[in-house]
């Protein structure tokens, strides 16, 4: 089973007292980057969230998104701050009495003094709020993991097509390449022929000439290692999680031996076939980059 870097998962779990979101949703990356955004209230989990995260995914950048809604009533009290609101009362007495104005305070004025009035929070119930939101976040994880599982499958599907492609061109080039070799020498002795008019033609020399010709442009160990870089893929694909960095590490290897094949072929329909190669790899490359 594979998955994708790319995935989404909500949940949402409440009590009595209050309610909590958790949303995520990841797009591909090198290594795991987990961004938290949430209330301050609940930063003093942070660490615990992070822990349960890693459980579920190892590769890819995360943005989590929290939300947390308070139920109960008496979450929260309007509380005056009588000193503090003396002393205004106080100064602004001070104030009319120094400048002679009339001193209009009423206690609606008092509203505008900061300060004065203030909304007193309950203590939290740490242990409570842990409890949801880790159930909230397990829940948005396994989502988000659904998701992933499903989109990987699907880029598994589509890799093995490519691969087979990959696997029909190795074999039209191991076929072909031996009947390129026949008509170089072929063409070497009709143009020797024609120059040598009857004159009789060296055989070891022809050779010779040929052996030269096919070191050059033999493909064989490449192409044996395309066929074992291919089943090696195949084999990472059924093998389950996190081996998204050795089929990127695979892949390369794949390119390096198109390459090479395309600058020992000398035959348009080679080169033709090499170019599909790279094509085919390159799609193969993007593919693996969305893989955990």
């Amino acid at each position: 089973m594979i998955k994708s870097m790319t995935g989404f998962g909500r949940c949402e779990m409440s009590d009595e007292y209050r309610k909590i979101t958790v949303e995520l949703k990841s797009v591909n990356h090198r290594y795991l980057d987990l961004s938290i955004r949430m209330p301050k209230k609940l930063n003093f989990f942070e660490a615990g969230i992070r822990n349960v995260v890693k459980q579920y995914a190892q590769r890819g950048k995360i943005d989590m998104f929290i939300t947390y809604e308070d139920l109960s009533e008496g979450a929260s009290a309007l509380k005056c701050n009588m000193a503090l609101a003396k002393e205004y009362i106080s100064n602004f007495n001070e104030i009319a009495m120094q400048f002679g104005l009339d001193n209009d305070v009423r206690a609606t004025t008092l509203l505008r003094c900061p300060e004065v009035f203030t909304m007193d929070e309950q203590g939290i119930d740490e242990d409570a709020i842990w409890s949801l939101l880790e159930k909230a976040t397990k829940g948005a994880c396994e989502k988000f993991v659904e998701t992933r599982i499903a989109e990987g499958e699907a880029l598994k599907a589509d890799l093995l097509v490519k691969l087979d492609g990959i696997m029909e061109n190795v074999l039209y080039i191991e076929k072909r390449s031996p009947e390129i070799l026949k008509e170089y020498r072929d063409k070497l002795m009709d143009k020797v022929s024609e120059l040598l008019d009857k004159t009789s033609i060296d055989e070891s020399r022809i050779l010779t000439e040929v052996t030269i010709y096919a070191d050059r442009i033999c493909v064989d160990e490449e192409m044996v290692r395309l066929k074992s870089h291919v089943e090696a893929i195949k084999n990472a694909l059924n093998t389950g999680d996190g081996m998204g960095r050795k089929l990127d590490f695979i892949t390369q290897e794949l390119n390096r031996e198109a390459n090479t094949t395309l600058s020992k072929s000398s035959a348009l329909d080679i080169s033709n076939k090499a170019i599909e190669l790279k094509t085919e790899i390159e799609k193969i490359r993007e593919q693996v980059q969305n893989i955990e």
